[in-house]
């Protein structure tokens, strides 16, 4: 059997993920343990964070969208004690390199675009769900967008799809779509239809370092963190 005594493990979904990448080695200085890191969905599919979870994979830390982990509080399977509010993130739009700024600044912009569009990409997070269940529904266009819109799940970027030029135009949080090669004119939502995201960390309900779990989660809420977490394209919260 493997021996994981030395390894501290964290479940992560995507928005989260350049800010905490960047944070790895300071992890690593302060539990003294080698960093093992899931980064995936939290959609239903077999390996998102909740069926990895439910099915007992150990996570020192889950970093998701808050209520995603409150969520995971009620259902048992991460710890209640500890859990800390530690980013916000926007959302927003971007096309492949070279195309043309889409100008978005208005929900009439955006209507605009997404009608003009040939294919729209969103991801499997919160923020696909936002932008199937609430944007189109609000702009009145859910009916012409949704059948040319796709579902980009598997663990795949949105921005990775439009910058291979499948679809022209791609949803999502803005700290997603920055590390992404070959796409351009990142725009936050207009305001009016802006909705910010707050993401929080918690213990692992079956963590076998609760002790390390607790400072490292300190560690992302204080300010020597905050730099990391505001230059991945999200606005630190705590700190």
């Amino acid at each position: 059997m493997t021996d994981t005594s030395n390894e501290f493990r964290v479940m992560t979904s995507g928005a989260f993920t350049a800010a905490y990448k960047s944070l790895i080695p300071r992890i690593e200085s302060l539990t003294g343990k080698t960093v093992v890191t899931v980064t995936t969905s939290i959609g239903t599919g077999d390996i998102s964070i909740p069926n990895r979870l439910k099915r007992g994979e150990v996570a020192d830390i889950v970093i998701v969208a808050d209520g995603v982990l409150r969520q995971f509080i009620a259902d048992g399977l991460v710890l209640a004690e500890h859990a800390t509010v530690i980013a916000r993130s926007l959302m927003g739009f971007a096309v492949r390199a070279g195309a043309p700024d889409p100008q978005i600044r208005t929900a009439d912009d955006l209507k605009r675009m997404l009608l003009a569009a040939k294919g729209i990409g969103y991801s499997a997070s919160e923020s696909g769900k936002y932008y199937t269940t609430e944007i189109v529904q609000r702009l009145g266009i859910a009916d012409q967008v949704l059948p040319k819109s796709r579902l980009v799940g598997g663990g795949e970027r949105v921005g990775a799809v439009i910058a291979r030029g499948e679809l022209d135009f791609g949803f999502q949080q803005i700290s997603e779509l920055l590390p992404v090669p070959g796409i351009a004119h990142i725009t936050p939502l207009p305001p009016e239809l802006q909705k910010a995201s707050l993401f929080t960390a918690g213990i692992g309900a079956h963590s076998p370092d609760r002790e390390a779990a607790r400072k490292v989660i300190a560690f992302l809420a204080s300010a020597e963190a905050r730099k990391a977490i505001a230059d991945s394209g999200l606005e630190p919260v705590a700190g």
